[in-house]
């Protein structure tokens, strides 16, 4: 059976079962050296490159892991889940390669890149709400209730939180001598994943969650010590704009993440500017913020540093705009 979203805890254990779930599916995404980047900082810094992957952002680690287990089960007709883009993009994925039915409610300001991609990985979509609100994980569940599908939430699942972090388990194979890693943040379950990781296996790690500054929840969660909901979120950052983190993942990365940066819009766009020109990289804005916390120097890191590229789908329109 599935681990529930009751479930309090992430072991090491479980996310080593969740990578041997994920060979042939999931790539080990290289790291990629910044030499220019890690000359201004006086460090080593290596990108950690998430767009690589099937469905193009790291999603498709926590999806495929649940899924699998869903699939396991033998008794589910398919699942459904709310996204506003690459989680989406990953349970239609995964669902398609165990034969299920995958059915993805999004806002209505979702890019069309991301509705397409869920698409043509075939998903169904669902627009419900202009933006991003309760209003998806509302539909959603009552979609499950109706049509007897299983709920693959983004982020506040023991199985999700395990497969996002196997990007924590390669990123220390990789690179043992790391001293920072730096991490786009929505939800939490990435940066959770990555926690647990870090705990088990080099706690001496320093772990940060990088963020826009129209979407700044970590910062408001580390501030209150639990999961604020902010009235409202925006940025270019159009995968990072949760209201508030999950009290699943908080209360896993609270024990190990101690800071959050925020960054404003031009440094987001700088990002992407800077990946697309020096290093031939094509971020989505999202996956761009943790290369925007260094070089706009928010944060000054005293050893080799990881910056972790979660996705690279992005409105074409947009890019151009950006880079251009």
């Amino acid at each position: 059976m599935p681990a529930t979203a009751d479930s309090t805890e992430v072991s090491l254990d479980a996310l080593r079962a969740a990578a041997g779930r994920l060979k042939g599916v999931a790539v080990r995404t290289p790291l990629v050296e910044l030499p220019g980047l890690s000359a201004r900082l006086g460090v080593p810094v290596a990108l950690k490159c998430e767009q690589l992957q099937p469905i193009g952002a790291f999603k498709i680690r926590g999806a495929y892991n649940a899924i699998a287990q869903v699939a396991a089960d033998g008794e589910a007709r398919g699942v459904v889940t709310q996204s506003s883009g690459n989680h989406g993009q990953a349970v239609a994925y995964a669902a398609r390669a165990f034969g299920l039915r995958a059915v993805v409610v999004m806002p209505a300001s979702t890019p069309q890149v991301k509705v397409d991609g869920v698409k043509r990985h075939g998903g169904e979509v669902v627009l419900a709400g202009a933006s991003r609100s309760a209003e998806q994980r509302i539909r959603a569940e009552a979609i499950a209730r109706e049509q007897g599908l299983v709920m693959v939430p983004p982020y506040d699942h023991p199985d999700v939180v395990a497969g996002q972090g196997t990007v924590g388990l390669e990123i220390l194979e990789q690179q043992p001598e790391v001293d920072t890693i730096l991490v786009p943040v929505s939800g939490g379950g990435l940066l959770a994943g990555i926690s647990v990781a870090v705990a088990a296996l080099k706690p001496a790690v320093r772990l940060v969650g990088a963020e826009p500054a129209g979407a700044a929840k970590l910062t408001a969660a580390l501030a209150a010590g639990a999961p604020v909901t902010l009235d409202r979120t925006e940025s270019i950052a159009d995968g990072l704009l949760a209201r508030a983190i999950g009290d699943f993942t908080f209360a896993i990365l609270h024990r190990v993440v101690r800071e959050a940066v925020r960054v404003s819009e031009e440094e987001i766009a700088a990002a992407v500017r800077f990946l697309h020109h020096e290093a031939g990289l094509r971020p989505e804005p999202s996956g761009a913020v943790a290369v925007a916390a260094l070089l706009a120097g928010h944060l000054r890191p005293t050893g080799p540093t990881v910056a972790v590229v979660s996705g690279g789908n992005v409105d074409p329109v947009l890019y151009q705009r950006l880079v251009g």
